[in-house]
């Protein structure tokens, strides 16, 4: 291991939401070490900076030149870029620390967040965790301990079967018993791994060999449970903090139903299913949960609840949870502060009375993953990376990025996809929705594939606008996966005119470049042809003080903007709504993405349009043949062999990618001709796995 003295630090791109917080009081700690990486390591650093914490970095060989360790005062080497092999090595970070001087360690949330050995051994060291006692991590890290606690605290829990099941038959006649459909969970499970839905006794039978076989190789432990399945359920969680003197109070819920494999993809602050009732009655089984298991720091008691309002523990989450932000901005306390001041010995400064929750806030995870592909991994350089900022919101409201990258940073196959988190605030729902469509049109990524059209789609939706939400929301809304977001047909005609304004302008810089704009004006001229596909619009244009009168489709507009050639965001007021479009080149196209939608237009003049009209077309090149690695990855299994006869939905191969496996199956009966990769391949995206007949 070697360290690395900082000289300086990059200030924060953006202004971020003011938090509450305790005034005029030395700093808990001289200096505190950060068992993380990316986002998360990033946030604790800012709240350390502002109580006067010196911070230490650890960073694997992928990391060498990530954010946080260019953030942090210093920065320590803890090996390969394999996590099992460094952010996951506790006797490295325990030897960081001591090398350094750091007095106690936030753990952020994943690698060693809750392991009670990590805690024990930081602890005979001498050294500070940041973060709950070792019986409470332990209590709740186990799905089925926790549940028999969360009942003798009184705490409403799910019906189920907690005790061992043996294999899978016995799955079957407990979930007979308990009454499909059923969920089958790994004890100790987290991040969607280990679950299983089943609805009748097939797939209770294959959920239990997966979910235990997913459970072994994930967490060391095949223990699976079987709970009943709650319909139109909504996931619901409650945010408590408790200090070593004996006060717990809770911070109000969090609604996290918008999942997608049981990871959560957009979260709110407060729900929209809850009344005061409801809230005080969930908060307060939380606190009792806290207090039964003794616990200190920053908890989270995860709760499933029904459209009645009838609410189920889930688990308790025993770290700082990623979705954190939204409970910050409309509690307006700092929770990783209050993580850290706990930790110190000190009480809590506030009572149950003095949280008030103000306006709504709304956060969606932005991933380096290709919706349209199924939401696969991707990876590569950020080589476009601009936040969006307060000008590009509406009045009265508030934009905070939390993210572990800058312009150039890597995404690698070794880590989380999560790129960054965006969160908005506003007086009221609508306000907050309002707020993070315009964000989402504003924050500007290329060099990677990303999901923020599915998310600006979602937030488009009038289902979710009206906070009609379950768990199946993503499931039930985009059955057969998302395949892009339809535009309303007025906004198709709005950028049809920003394409035309676009190409005008690009045409009038290219002329004066050349010296030809005073003699050729006509080449720049007001009459354009708008091209998506095989459809076309004619549009004109006319020049008027900042902006265009623009024409097309029976429609006239006005069009302010000062979009210059090179911008990749073309702001404007359109008949005085404020819009932003993302600008990009795609060959001889313009890429137009806003709303959730994108689309590539060809501008043309009328009368090379006419000619483009007549020329031939090429077809694609027919690759139905092969099967296609639908990402970077590994190739972990090859389930066939040339020569052998496969049938529509069977498995053919198993392609490993951030941390998760994905099952290949065939699209269709044939027969397999040639193999091109075997198990242990490095594959490309649509690299030749085999062929078919």
């Amino acid at each position: 291991m070697g360290a690395r003295a900082k000289a300086k630090t990059k200030p924060a791109k953006s202004a971020k939401p003011k938090l509450r917080a305790k005034a005029q009081l030395p700093a808990p700690f001289a200096k505190l070490l950060i068992a993380n990486r990316g986002e998360i390591a990033c946030r604790i650093i800012r709240s350390c900076k502002r109580l006067g914490i010196a911070t230490v970095a650890v960073y694997s060989e992928a990391d060498h030149d990530a954010l946080h360790v260019e953030l942090a005062d210093e920065a320590i080497a803890i090996g390969p870029a394999a996590s099992a092999e460094s952010y996951l090595v506790i006797d490295k970070i325990v030897a960081a620390c001591q090398e350094s001087g750091a007095e106690a360690v936030h753990p952020g949330f994943g690698f060693l967040a809750e392991n009670p050995a990590f805690v024990e051994a930081l602890e005979a060291a001498g050294i500070v965790f940041v973060g709950p006692p070792t019986g409470a991590i332990a209590a709740m890290g186990d799905k089925i301990e926790s549940k028999r606690l969360a009942q003798a605290a009184g705490v409403s829990t799910v019906p189920g079967h907690m005790e061992l099941i043996e294999d899978a038959e016995e799955a079957v006649k407990i979930s007979r018993e308990i009454g499909y459909p059923v969920m089958i969970k790994a004890s100790a499970g987290g991040g969607g791994k280990g679950m299983r839905l089943a609805a009748n006794d097939e797939e209770a039978r294959e959920g239990f060999r997966s979910a235990r076989s997913e459970a072994m190789s994930s967490f060391a432990d095949d223990r699976v449970f079987i709970e009943k399945f709650i319909e139109e359920p909504r996931h619901i969680e409650i945010q408590v903090l408790a200090d070593r003197h004996g006060n717990a109070l809770y911070l109000g819920e969090r609604e996290c139903s918008i999942q997608r494999r049981h990871q959560k993809v957009i979260e709110e602050a407060p729900s929209p299913l809850l009344d005061p009732a409801t809230r005080a009655a969930m908060g307060e089984q939380a606190v009792a949960l806290a207090e039964a298991v003794d616990y200190h720091s920053a908890g989270t008691v995860e709760f499933i609840a029904d459209k009645d309002k009838n609410f189920y523990f889930l688990e308790m989450n025993t770290r700082i949870q990623v979705e954190h932000p939204v409970t910050e901005l409309v509690t307006g306390l700092d929770i990783v502060e209050w993580m850290i001041r706990i930790a110190a010995g000190e009480p809590l400064a506030l009572a149950q009375e003095d949280v008030r929750l103000d306006g709504w806030a709304m956060e969606t995870r932005v991933y380096a993953e290709d919706p349209l592909r199924g939401f696969l991994p991707s990876i590569g350089r950020l080589v476009r990376y601009r936040e969006p900022s307060a000008d590009d919101l509406p009045e009265d409201t508030t934009v905070r990025v939390d993210s572990g990258v800058v312009e150039g940073s890597e995404v690698t196959m070794f880590y989380d996809p999560m790129i960054a988190k965006v969160v908005t605030h506003g007086p009221d729902r609508d306000a907050a929705v309002a707020a993070m469509q315009a964000a989402l049109d504003a924050f500007h990524l290329r060099g990677v594939q990303h999901n923020m059209q599915f998310l600006a789609a979602v937030m488009s939706q009038a289902r979710f606008q009206e906070g009609r939400l379950t768990t199946n929301y993503i499931a039930e809304e985009f059955p057969d996966g998302f395949h892009g977001h339809a535009l309303p047909e007025a906004l198709q005609e709005e950028l049809a005119a920003v394409a035309a304004i676009v190409q005008r302008r690009q045409a009038e810089t290219e002329l004066a470049i050349s010296g030809q704009l005073a003699s050729h004006p006509q080449h720049a001229g007001s009459d354009w042809v708008a091209m998506v596909g095989e459809a076309s619009r004619a549009v004109s244009l006319e020049s008027i003080p900042g902006g265009f009168v623009a024409r097309t489709g029976g429609r006239e507009f006005h069009v302010a903007t000062d979009w210059h050639p090179g911008d990749a965001l073309f702001r404007a007021h359109i008949d005085g709504n404020a819009k932003t479009v993302q600008v990009a080149r795609r060959g001889p196209c313009w890429r137009l993405a806003h709303g959730g939608g994108e689309i590539e237009v060809l501008v043309l003049s009328p009368r090379v349009a006419e000619l483009a009209a007549r020329m031939p077309r090429k077809e694609p090149p027919d690759l139905s043949r092969f099967l296609l690695s639908p990402m970077p990855g590994l190739l972990v299994s090859l389930a066939v062999a040339p020569g052998q006869e496969v049938k529509s939905g069977q498995e053919l191969a198993v392609v490993e990618a951030m941390k998760m496996e994905n099952v290949l199956r065939a699209e269709r009966d044939g027969v397999i001709a040639e193999v091109h990769a075997e198990p242990g391949a490095s594959l490309a995206v649509d690299q030749a796995i085999l062929e078919f007949e």
